[in-house]
């Protein structure tokens, strides 16, 4: 009986520092973030790398908004868009937006204040920057 009672124990206590120990997941944050194209109250990207999700959390200036409202009516004001991402070298993208003839992309680079598109058509590609932000920082969570 105290045979099994020590087995049990050693399963238990494996069980419990296997599920305890701690998760390390780095973040990379993007604020204070400037479009060339358009106005923003707040525009921030969030890049959790361990989960491979990026969210991206924006509030239109008033100018922007009436601009995209006028056009499309289901525009809000302020929202919150959360893509896939993968690391490619040393870039992070995010998953492709349309179809495989024409797509575009965000790409990032790890410590560094621009953001860029990739917009392919029929094969042909092209990189532009989008946006500069004020402050990256990345760093690690442990949970």
């Amino acid at each position: 009986m105290s045979k099994n009672r020590f087995k049990l124990n050693i399963f238990f206590l494996s069980f419990i520092l296997f599920f305890h120990s701690p998760i390390y997941s780095e973040i990379m944050m993007l604020t204070g973030c400037k479009n060339i194209k358009d106005g923003f109250i707040k525009n921030e990207y969030i890049l959790d790398l361990n989960k491979s999700i990026m969210v991206r959390n924006y509030i239109y200036n008033k100018e922007t908004y009436k601009k995209y409202r006028i056009t499309d009516l289901s525009v809000k004001r302020e929202n919150s868009i959360e893509r896939f991402i993968y690391k490619e070298k040393n870039l992070i993208l995010t998953d492709r937006v349309g179809y495989p003839q024409f797509y575009t992309q965000l790409i990032f680079e790890k410590n560094n204040t621009d953001i860029r598109i990739k917009t392919v058509i029929n094969d042909e590609e092209g990189i532009s920057k989008i946006s500069s932000c004020d402050k990256v920082e990345v760093f690690e969570k442990e949970s």
